[in-house]
């Protein structure tokens, strides 16, 4: 069997944590900060925008998804498989907002 490189986190895992939350919570407010409606002025669709909110949330769901939810040490097949399936929803996601 091969050993696992062994992650900066892997004595820390609090860190891994805190850390993936922080990098949550920037993620959230630029994509909030992107958006038109909130200084009250008049919203206007803004595909470029709209794109780049989709590619944050993918990487917010990925994050959760590996560090919350404990994929990141799962088997490799699982590990894939999310991968594969966040993959396929995030451009499925995007292909029907452009369409």
């Amino acid at each position: 069997m091969t050993a696992q490189p062994q992650s900066m986190f892997a004595h820390r895992p609090e860190r891994l944590t805190t850390l993936t939350w922080l990098v949550l919570v920037a993620i959230t407010a630029l994509a909030w900060r992107l958006s038109p409606g909130h200084a009250g002025r008049h919203v206007e669709p803004s595909i470029p925008i709209t794109c780049l909110v989709i590619a944050l949330s993918a990487v917010k769901a990925r994050l959760i998804i590996s560090n919350f939810m404990e994929v990141r040490t799962a088997p490799i097949w699982l590990r894939r498989a999310t991968d594969v399936w966040q993959v396929l929803l995030w451009a499925s996601v995007l292909v029907i907002y452009l369409w």
